[in-house]
């Protein structure tokens, strides 16, 4: 036995499963399944509501389908922002709603420390040059954290790339963070980007070395090099220079002992060398009787 049961549409039943497929910097893109016991082939009408948590403004859209499923995007929404989404069908039936939050703004690049005799300066890339939906009029936004006394403080903004800080307590641990200036009340902000400074040399990030620390090792290494340049050069000119003279002294020699008759030089062996007077004849003695002179 069995009995045929008709259900009967009930478009007051909410959307079911509204969830967030996707969410970017200004979308998001949401899906949802038609309410319990709507006939499919149906035309439905659902009404979109967007309330920006932060502006505190509302947005209406409207969206037709036949499908069982429902995917649609929201657009022109910012950076940072938090939303609650709802939606209903045309005839303002129960709702279904869920709360986004989009991607906020990346954080700047290349963030270096420039260290001064009585500061420091912050420098990082333009977020302009990576993010299209950044203006440089918005500016930056600097804070730093004491370790050592455990207290974040709020150092300024600008709209420049560069920041100077100053005051800094010798033995503290600092760390320093700069992200896209935050907007309405601190609520819309860029993501930070953090970099670890120790004034004393310890405990200092990879990522974070200090180009003044460097500039203070070049003012040794330079003068030490150039010491060593200066003193290779001497030697050369030295060793040239003896070279020289020994090239044009044993030329000199040459030249003495050269023999246009045999048209080379004539050199003794070491042999030979306090024997030029062996072909001279010996003198025996001297004879009464021969004068001697004496020059």
């Amino acid at each position: 036995d069995y009995v045929v049961v008709k259900m009967i549409p009930d478009n007051r039943l909410p959307p079911r499963h509204l969830h967030s497929v996707h969410t970017g910097k200004t979308f998001a893109v949401i899906t949802q399944n038609l309410s319990l016991c709507v006939p499919f082939l149906l035309l439905q009408l659902y009404a979109v509501a967007v309330k920006d948590l932060v502006r505190k403004t509302d947005k209406i859209y409207k969206v037709k389908t036949r499908n069982s499923t429902v995917e649609y995007t929201i657009k022109k929404l910012e950076p940072g922002g938090k939303y609650h989404v709802i939606v209903q069908l045309g005839n303002m039936s129960k709702e279904s709603s869920m709360k986004i939050s989009t991607v906020p703004l990346s954080a700047p690049d290349a963030l270096k420390i420039i260290t001064e005799n009585d500061h420091i300066l912050l420098f990082w890339k333009s977020l302009a040059l990576k993010e299209s939906n950044f203006n440089e009029s918005r500016g930056y936004e600097i804070h730093m954290f004491d370790s050592l006394m455990n207290i974040t403080a709020y150092l300024g903004n600008t709209t420049e790339n560069f920041f100077k800080v100053s005051n800094l307590k010798i033995g503290h641990n600092y760390s320093f963070t700069v992200q896209a200036r935050c907007l309405y009340g601190g609520q819309m902000c860029g993501e930070p980007a953090t970099l670890l400074y120790d004034e004393l040399g310890m405990g200092e990030d990879s990522s974070a070395a200090k180009p003044g620390r460097s500039t203070d090792v070049a003012a040794i290494v330079v003068p030490v090099l150039f010491l060593l340049l200066v003193t290779l050069g001497i030697g050369f000119v030295v060793l040239y220079t003896r070279h020289r003279r020994l090239q044009i002294s044993f030329t000199a020699f040459a030249n003495s002992h050269y023999s246009s008759r045999l048209g080379s030089a004539i050199f003794s062996s070491g042999d030979d060398l306090g024997d030029e007077d062996d072909e001279a004849p010996m003198i025996t003695g001297f004879s009464d009787d021969v004068p001697m002179v004496i020059a």
